[in-house]
């Protein structure tokens, strides 16, 4: 599974031919900064997402394969035919849970039922010029423009680490007076064969 996810990265790198060294990231505008935390505005985007009942590493990639397949041209355009799609940065995943409102004083509870994988679509589009995905697994959806705390590293990530930054992040975001209101995201930025000391990963949490 991951070595067919590589050969994707490298299909697409090479089918774009230059086009990895200028790949388009989600637009911010930077609002703190203090050692690796930030917090940021987003501006309103569209995603592509398909939901994968698995662990982390699997849904990973099977949700990698499953965007790229639309972006690499399983869609169809508006104007008829196919188009392929510029990738994009990061590749961000978050946990499909569910809360279930409880009778105090439980408060809230948190039921994982896997992960969410979506890629950010190219700026030039819109809800309207987007292609169409054939696969229905894959949905399209609007997000707007919304306030994160970030927190960065570098290395590879797996749950245990992922929660450990989710940990760093919620003691930042305390400490800042802010509210977290969504579930944290994993964002990773680069393709699988860059070397872990390379890596850019981010773990977001929407605030308030």
């Amino acid at each position: 599974m991951k070595n067919f996810t590589v050969l994707l990265w490298i299909f697409y790198s090479l089918s774009t031919s230059n086009a990895a060294m200028a790949i388009e990231e989600p637009k911010f505008n930077l609002i703190a900064k203090e050692n690796a935390f930030e917090l940021r505005v987003y501006q309103p985007k569209i995603i592509a997402e398909v939901s994968i009942d698995a662990d982390l590493s699997e849904s990973s990639s099977k949700g990698f394969r499953l965007i790229a397949d639309f972006i690499f041209g399983n869609n169809t355009s508006r104007l008829g035919g196919s188009e392929k799609i510029s990738m994009t940065a990061p590749v961000s995943v978050y946990e499909k849970s569910e809360q279930i409102s409880m009778t105090a004083p439980l408060g809230v509870q948190e039921v994982k039922d896997g992960w969410k994988v979506y890629f950010v679509m190219p700026s030039k589009y819109t809800l309207d010029s987007i292609p169409k995905p054939n696969n229905a697994q894959v949905s399209i959806k609007q997000i707007p423009a919304k306030k994160f705390a970030v927190i960065r590293f570098s290395g590879l990530v797996d749950e245990e680490k992922m929660n450990k930054k989710v940990k760093d992040l919620n003691e930042w975001i305390v400490s800042r007076n802010l509210k977290p209101i969504s579930n944290p995201e994993l964002a990773r930025y680069n393709p699988p064969w860059t070397l872990p000391f390379l890596r850019r990963n981010e773990v977001m949490v929407e605030v308030d």
